[in-house]
């Protein structure tokens, strides 16, 4: 029987969501941030704020060490955890590398093996999909379509790339093609065997199996598909009562089809303010606490102590700068406050409405 395990209310609508492969840690995007949670104790741990629009996906590397976001302002940033973890409260921590090289939204990433050497691809609406290195930075290979890029996934063997187009088309891409080009041009017509048709609408979603025979593909046509890579043919079609967003292919647990199977670890609530402001303390709270670079702190003082004495600090000198000027400040901080979200909405109307006029496709 399916039942919901758990609510969990984020602060705000979520657009991408992905969990660690270790399992402990979880990524969302909501609007143009990035919030990460500790899976243990539900603490929030940090705000990621370096994206310009939304979010519209997540991944991480298979080893948990790195992660990628993508963002309707264009840009792929890749991140190392542990240095977003180890981030000082003040501090927004840089990421690794900025792939700034799409001229539209990024649309769908994707992780090979290899943790910090691995190599990842991702997909836009400008019709490239592009291969990258993780380590460098580099790009390795840009592939240019006929249509927007919505979905795209590399086999375990990483020689196929697989591309999914806003007509429903998927693409394979020969990533070990002779002669090596950077830039490439996927000609339908000279490579239709390349190419697996059935879908009526937009592609979602894509995912290879395990041993690279079988990929399976979610549409806005409302099927999920099985397709034979060698042959290209559809070997099974799964109707839904509405566009498919998400589907992906996953070893099934050992004691998935056991009834008496629960999870061992209750799931805390997830804490939506940073450092866990909320009291920790609660009735019923479980958790592991995991101090962060505790050879930096002071003696008998805690990471998150240590955050809560600098901020109180702040806080008090701003205090005393603003005696008897308090409403006055309170007034001029709401006026700002107006402005700038009537700016970030004026700006946001602007560009979607200028990735409308790009996208619209020709009569």
């Amino acid at each position: 029987q399916d039942q919901l395990q758990q609510k969990i209310i984020c602060p705000g609508p979520v657009t991408c969501l992905t969990a660690s492969p270790n399992g402990l840690y979880i990524l969302a995007g909501v609007a143009e941030s990035i919030y990460l949670w500790e899976v243990s104790n539900g603490n929030l741990l940090a705000i990621l704020n370096r994206h310009y629009q939304d979010l519209t996906c997540l991944c991480f590397t298979d080893d948990s060490s790195h992660f990628l976001s993508g963002a309707k302002d264009c840009l792929a940033l890749v991140w190392n955890l542990y240095n977003v973890l180890q981030a000082e409260p003040s501090q927004i921590p840089d990421p690794r590398h900025v792939w700034s090289r799409h001229s539209l939204p990024i649309t769908d990433l994707c992780c090979g093996f290899g943790g910090p050497l691995a190599r990842a691809a991702t997909a836009s609406l400008d019709q490239t999909a592009k291969l990258w290195e993780i380590s460098s930075g580099e790009l390795l290979l840009s592939v240019l379509f006929d249509v927007g890029i919505m979905a795209v996934t590399l086999d375990l063997s990483e020689y196929h790339m697989f591309c999914g187009g806003m007509d429903g088309s998927i693409f394979q891409v020969d990533l070990c093609a002779w002669p090596v080009q950077r830039d490439r041009t996927f000609q339908t017509e000279r490579e239709n065997g390349k190419v697996f048709k059935g879908h009526r609408n937009q592609v979602t979603c894509l995912s290879v199996s395990t041993d690279g025979s079988l990929l399976l593909s979610g549409s806005h046509d409302e099927t999920v598909r099985l397709w034979d890579i060698q042959s290209k043919q559809c070997l099974k079609t799964m109707n839904h009562k509405g566009p498919v967003t998400n589907a992906f292919i996953v070893l099934a647990p050992a004691n998935m089809f056991n009834p008496d199977g629960k999870p061992s670890v209750p799931l805390p609530k997830f804490s939506r303010h940073l450092h866990g402001t909320e009291s920790s303390d609660e009735p019923g709270a479980e958790g592991v606490t995991l101090r962060l670079g505790t050879h930096q702190q002071e003696p008998g003082q805690s990471y998150l102590e240590k955050a809560e004495r600098m901020y109180s600090q702040m806080y008090s000198t701003r205090e005393k700068n603003l005696v008897g000027d308090q409403e006055h400040l309170t007034i001029q901080v709401s006026e700002l406050e107006e402005e700038v979200s009537n700016l970030r909405k004026i700006n946001k109307d602007l560009f979607d409405f200028s990735t409308r006029i790009i996208t619209k496709p020709a009569k």
